[in-house]
């Protein structure tokens, strides 16, 4: 399907310039920069602050309401860039109109921080917050979903796996446009939000290495006793056809499943609310599921 208009408008934001590690610090200023425009004067939850996660960096959206539950929210960006000021926008506007606060997880970015650090420090904040620091916060542990944009959508199923085999699951996943297969099997090049070349950049840098294991290839796991799934994809992404096989993976394996693509945009969308009118909607999708899936039982 043809781009929207506005996702031709939204490329006049984008770096453009192909990534190196030279140019990388210059793309995670850009990335924030740009978030001021492509994301717009979002209402900030009734209350927010920074936490000390056991040493994780995070930020807590709280809608005000007492003891929420939570949402564990991973930002997308590649994992080599991305962090609280380029993903507020999500977490505060799932905090609003979904009634659950949000724990947004600052993990360590690569190359500097391969893989597995970014898995540790979200699996370190979520330990935390069940050995006591929910308390601090205000929010109920009784039912936890995970959730995260592209990159941080490959984190969050991972997570989500791991919390199953150690007997923690959570109680929902949800994954927007996430990345799935480090083999990188695209049916084209992209668009201008994100291309194969980037994509191939991004998992140089985030697994130089051995990628055949599930902690790095979701489509290599066990799928069977994930929790119910959600997953956004975006019409015009080069990540939209692995992302879709994976929603095919996992009701294959009986995990509840739905999976929706928007169309006419591109990657990263969903955060970019100033810019796409398919954003709210998208936004509210997720919340639903997040009241449905995190009430009290």
């Amino acid at each position: 399907m043809p781009p929207h208009p506005q996702a031709r408008a939204a490329t006049a934001v984008q770096p453009g310039a192909a990534l190196t590690r030279e140019s990388l610090p210059a793309a995670r200023r850009s990335m924030v920069d740009a978030a001021a425009v492509e994301v717009g004067d979002i209402a900030p939850a009734a209350i927010e602050r920074d936490v000390d996660a056991d040493g994780v960096p995070c930020r807590l959206y709280h809608p005000g309401s007492a003891l929420a539950p939570v949402l564990v929210y991973l930002h997308g960006g590649g994992w080599v860039m991305g962090g609280f000021e380029t993903h507020h926008g999500i977490c505060r506007r799932l905090a609003t109109l979904s009634g659950c606060a949000v724990l947004a997880v600052d993990y360590r970015l690569a190359p500097e921080h391969p893989h597995p650090a970014a898995l540790q420090d979200a699996e370190r904040a979520v330990r935390w917050l069940y050995d006591g620091g929910a308390e601090t916060l205000g929010v109920s542990t009784e039912r936890v979903g995970v959730a995260g944009d592209s990159a941080g959508g490959h984190l969050a199923t991972v997570v989500a796996r791991r919390a199953r085999d150690h007997g923690r699951p959570y109680a929902c996943q949800v994954l927007v446009y996430p990345v799935i297969d480090p083999d990188m099997n695209y049916a084209d090049a992209g668009d201008d939000d994100l291309g194969a070349d980037e994509m191939r950049f991004y998992w140089d840098a985030y697994v130089p290495g051995d990628r055949s294991g599930p902690d790095v290839s979701p489509l290599r796991a066990e799928l069977a006793g994930l929790p119910p799934t959600l997953i956004l994809t975006a019409g015009n992404d080069v990540l939209r056809d692995e992302a879709e096989r994976y929603a095919d993976r996992l009701t294959e394996a009986g995990v509840p499943t739905v999976a929706v693509r928007y169309l006419g945009v591109g990657h990263g969308f969903f955060r970019k609310m100033a810019m796409f009118d398919a954003a709210e909607p998208a936004l509210h999708q997720v919340a639903t599921t997040l009241r449905t899936a995190l009430a009290p039982r």
